[in-house]
């Protein structure tokens, strides 16, 4: 029973550190694009 509790914790750990070592060396940056939309106001 302790084996696979220390092997299920080792699996978190790791999991965790593939997360954060993903997260920051993974590109996350969102695509950015300008977009122009005209807007047609009611006026008197």
């Amino acid at each position: 029973m302790k084996l696979i509790v220390k092997l299920l914790f080792g699996l978190v750990i790791l999991g965790l550190l593939g997360l954060t070592g993903y997260a920051y060396l993974g590109d996350l940056s969102p695509e950015q694009r300008q977009i122009e939309q005209p807007v047609v106001l009611d006026g008197q």
